[in-house]
């Protein structure tokens, strides 16, 4: 019966392609063998002719059980079973015609009994050892040859039982080493995963507090004081996105949604995302603006982009970054093009393994994990799309984001008001059962000029609101999506609204991509906060607009 996991009906769809191939591989080279014989021996060449003849009646046969293979891929043991006899009798057609000018032919009957073991495991491997010791019997009872030579023919027998019994050990080692590896890094997994998420709780809080502080009328000194908080905060809340990033995508279970998306206004947002960062390290931004729009998943794009943005950033200090797009012949490209210290081509090769990072005296305090080339890579290989890098050492690099699949332009509405103006007066519902967020984001909320009425459940939400911020984890009664669709319900209309998480971002992202709810990563710079208050603002007015029209 085909299996229901679609990685399982890919690995064995590949194992029995893998199969088939080196079937072809390995016929192919029988059948030169017989015809190489036949030349060295002619007297003996009407014998191996009906040889050469059904080698190459048995590779057109394997040419469309390949064929087969591939088009209905999956698990099926009759197929497979008659894979091995189709193999065995070959093997036992020739070494019978054969006789002693065929005996190096038993290695293609070897190589059919290990390679059902290792590539499908140690059942397959003890029925074709079963059906390799009926073919050597059929063998010897057909052949005079090898019913004069008792003793090679045992040599055969013993070779043919134990060197798949030393196959089956090594194979069930490997097996249970392999289970015992893939057990531990999920373990680990899990472990950073939650650590990362109890972990980002306080830091969101810290984050926004410090931004409340940044408009409280402070003097220079405490205003320094308070941005190497920020920047420390920074530094931290990068860390973690890498570290979750790497769990997300060491699942394995993403399945990107594509859609149509303006590069101008992604790459306009990352470049507010780092602003900060920028003016820490002396970096001038350099954003070229742009009208083209792709087809691609939204924040998998963006924060491939963060990552180059984010190392450029790092190893430029002092130095210009510049950010663009470009048409290329295969769609558009991303740019980010540094002037920093550049990599050494010895170190190209190895810049998108995880955790390496190129080592200078100058630059050993770079914050980082040597993570964020290696999610890059990652991530581009989920959107079908390239990554290259080229470097100078001391005159900069330049890294791009190729393949992207350009649509037509989408309509934008014009914006009506200004950012301060839009989010004047504008009714938040807050949702939130940590007090230290709570209280963090409602005061940096309120600082914006809304109006925010909090709640910790679902118990007593009746809140008559504009838009609505919710945690997503709120303990044992509800998630924040399931609080989103309770006020919602109860207002009879589609609520704008945002869930925070520090869960998997994607996950969460694609769980509720048809409920459109936005989602932001905990930790959540301020920035990005307002920006997507912004986007929903300016959708309410949207609603707004046609409505009166």
């Amino acid at each position: 019966m085909p299996p229901h996991d679609p990685e399982v009906v890919s690995v064995e769809q590949n194992s029995e392609l893998n199969q088939a191939s080196l079937r072809l591989t390995v016929s192919a080279s029988a059948l030169l063998y017989m015809v190489v014989l036949s030349g060295l021996r002619p007297a003996d060449a009407a014998t191996y002719l009906p040889i050469i003849l059904y080698i190459s009646t048995f590779i057109i046969a394997s040419i469309f059980l390949r064929m087969a293979i591939k088009r209905w891929p999956g698990h099926f043991f009759w197929r497979r079973l008659f894979s091995m006899l189709h193999d065995y009798t070959g093997i036992a057609f020739a070494m019978v015609l054969g006789g002693e000018g065929a005996l190096p032919i038993y290695a293609a009957l070897l190589w059919v009994t290990l390679g059902n073991g290792m590539r499908f495991g140690s059942h397959y491997l003890a029925l074709a050892t079963a059906i390799a010791l009926a073919t050597l019997v059929v063998i010897f009872l057909f052949n005079p040859f090898w019913r004069s030579q008792p003793y090679l023919f045992l040599m055969l027998i013993v070779t043919t039982v134990v060197v798949p019994a030393y196959a089956h050990i090594l194979l069930k080692r490997t097996r249970l080493a392999s289970e015992e590896a893939i057990a531990a890094n999920q373990e680990k997994s899990r472990f950073l995963a939650q650590a990362s998420h109890d972990l980002r709780q306080p830091i969101h809080s810290i984050g926004l507090f410090t931004a409340c502080l940044r408009d409280a009328r402070l003097g220079s000194e405490e205003l320094r004081l308070v941005d190497n908080i920020d920047r420390s905060l920074h530094t931290v809340s990068q860390l973690f996105r890498s570290i979750l990033d790497i769990y997300t995508l060491d699942n394995g279970k993403l399945e990107p949604q594509s859609e149509p998306l303006s590069l101008d206004e992604l790459l306009r947002d990352v470049v507010k995302q780092n602003t900060e960062a920028a003016r820490w390290a002396g970096v001038e931004m350099r954003l070229r603006p742009c009208q083209h729009w792709v087809d691609a998943n939204a924040g998998l794009l963006t924060t491939m982009v963060q990552n180059l943005v984010s190392n450029a950033i790092k190893y430029a200090p002092g130095k210009p970054v510049l950010i663009g797009a470009r048409r290329q012949a295969n769609g558009l490209a991303v740019v980010v093009y540094d002037k920093g210290c550049g990599i050494a081509a010895e170190h190209l090769p190895e810049v998108f393994k995880e955790f390496y990072r190129v080592r200078r005296t100058r630059d050993k305090d770079v914050e980082g994990l040597g993570l964020g080339l290696s999610i890059v890579k990652r991530i581009s290989q989920l959107l079908d799309v390239n990554v290259h890098i080229r470097s100078t050492p001391e005159r900069g690099t330049r890294v791009a984001i190729t393949g992207l699949k350009q649509v037509a332009a989408q309509p934008l509405a014009p914006r009506v008001k200004s950012p301060q103006e839009r989010l004047h007066g504008l009714r938040i519902c807050l949702i939130e059962d940590d007090a230290n967020v709570s209280m963090a984001t409602k005061a940096l909320l309120e600082k914006w000029g809304c109006v925010v009425e909090v709640h910790t459940d679902a118990d007593i939400l009746d809140a008559d609101c504009d838009i609505i911020i919710a945690d997503f984890d709120l303990g044992t009664k509800a998630s924040g999506a399931e609080c989103i669709a309770t006020i919602r319900e109860r207002r009879g209309r589609e609520v704008p609204a945002l869930v925070i998480t520090g869960h998997e971002i994607e996950r969460i992202r694609q769980s509720l991509h048809s409920l459109n709810i936005s989602v932001l990563a905990k930790p959540v710079r301020p920035p990005e906060l307002r920006s997507v208050l912004l986007e929903q603002a300016k959708s309410i007015e949207r609603s707004r607009f046609s409505y009166e029209v």
